[in-house]
């Protein structure tokens, strides 16, 4: 009898645990059940919009959605059409995949003033994520800061400093470019409480901040002079290296004419937000490094600016029916078991760290603790998921709908752009009803 398996969330997590299933060659059906219409997690939701050769890795996740053995059930929320409790019922195993796409919030003194944007939100407003369509972020600002020192906050910076013509390529939404392009903001302050050798930019991002042509990086040449630390292992020794050198040449780099600027503020804590209802300035202490940890020195400074995204980490969503880590925001797990027949993959397992390929090596072991755990199966698994889904009307999108959606949106693409994604799930299914409807025999 066929083994019955569930994969909750179709990121790149998801994928990977199908695909590590799928290359056992095993006696199973696996069905990827995603909230919303559309698959891919971050690839779509949270990779930027300029970075369209990263979101070429769905080619092979589409490979893994089109194999015989697996389904896709889009538009499936679980809490809301069904239980985690129901769908350990009907399945065999369950594998957790949704990911962490709740921000870690900023925890100092008013933090909850209006323009203090968390990043998940900030990325998915100018990414077309159907949750944050309406976040309307106020970009009237000279200087906007944000805070913290990965990738996350590079993409932020650099899009708020690219013009329109520079993302025409790209697949931002048409109301973000609109904003972004109408904004008065001259500067924008990358913030990291530790120094430049222990910043967590990936080079090839940092590089892409120096060939901007209307904004120049900014960096203190006294921010770089305690060079490499001394307490890195090798692998992000030798990135710290590529990164002090590429920080050096912006510090050599003359900004010219161009409109906006980066700025790049290393040993720079956060402490309060300052203002009325509304951020006005941001008062940050200055640290020093003391064994690789930053501590503060008492200086501190105001930074005034009109809007602050916080970069500084994710959360997973708790789900009844799995215990859960609030302070870590993860699943409570041993090794990926979360309880029998039931498996955490991804960032809602380890935190939200790592590279999209990270993912890979959770797949592949949740695919082997299933073999050993799960016996012959023999639970009703799709069968019985479709007929709930019917009972309750719940209108799920199958892999082909998708299809059809991809299409008309890069059908309505711009020249130049790969496609002009639809943003709110009822435009999605709005979108499928009239191709159903023009398709059905008179």
């Amino acid at each position: 009898m066929s083994l019955s398996v569930a994969i909750v969330g179709s990121g790149p997590a998801g994928f990977y645990a199908a695909d590590a299933l799928l290359k056992l060659e095993l006696d199973c059906r696996i069905d990827l059940i995603e909230r919303l219409p559309t698959p891919f997690g971050l690839i779509r939701g949270g990779v930027a919009p300029d970075h369209q050769s990263t979101k070429r890795v769905t080619k092979a996740y589409e490979r893994t959605a089109q194999a015989e053995p697996v389904r896709y059930f889009g538009n499936v929320h679980l809490g809301r059409d069904l239980s985690l409790d129901e769908l350990r019922q009907l399945y065999d195993a369950v594998i957790l995949a949704v990911g962490s796409p709740k921000d870690r919030p900023l925890e100092v003194p008013g933090a909850e003033k209006r323009g203090i944007i968390g990043s998940a939100a900030f990325v998915g407003w100018y990414n077309g994520h159907p949750d944050f369509v309406d976040l309307a972020p106020d970009l009237q600002a000279e200087t906007v800061a944000v805070i913290g020192n990965g990738n996350v906050a590079l993409d932020i910076a650099r899009l708020l400093g690219k013009t329109r013509a520079e993302m025409a390529s790209s697949d931002i939404t048409d109301y973000a470019a609109a904003a972004i392009e109408g904004s008065p903001v001259g500067a924008i302050h990358i913030l990291g409480r530790r120094d430049a050798g222990h910043a967590k930019f990936t080079n090839k991002e940092l590089k892409e901040m120096g060939a901007l042509s209307d904004c120049a990086p900014i960096v203190d040449p006294k921010d770089l002079e305690a060079g490499v630390p001394a307490d890195l292992e090798e692998r992000d020794r030798r990135l710290a290296e590529k990164n002090l050198a590429t920080l050096k040449g912006f510090a050599e780099l003359d900004p010219g004419g161009k409109s906006r600027r980066v700025v790049f503020d290393f040993c720079a804590q956060p402490r309060e937000i300052l203002g009325g209802d509304k951020v006005e300035a941001l008062r940050v202490e200055r640290t020093r490094m003391e064994a690789g940890r930053a501590i503060g020195t008492g200086e501190t400074w105001d930074l005034p600016c009109g809007a602050v995204i916080t970069a500084i980490g994710y959360r997973g969503p708790a789900i009844p029916g799995a215990p859960f880590d609030d302070r870590r925001g993860t699943f409570v797990h041993d090794d990926g078991r979360i309880a029998p027949g039931l498996y955490a993959v991804g960032w809602c397992k380890r935190g939200p760290t790592g590279v999209i390929g990270t993912n890979k090596a959770d797949g592949d072991l949740a695919a082997k603790q299933i073999v050993e755990d799960a016996g012959s199966g023999g639970k009703p698994g799709r069968d019985r998921l479709k007929a709930l889904l019917a009972e309750r009307g719940v209108r799920y999108i199958d892999y082909p709908e998708w299809k059809r959606i991809e299409a008309a949106e890069e059908a309505a693409a711009a020249p130049g752009a790969p496609r002009r994604k639809l943003v709110t799930i009822g435009d999605m299914l709005a979108l499928l009803d009239e191709n159903r409807a023009g398709t059905a025999s008179p």
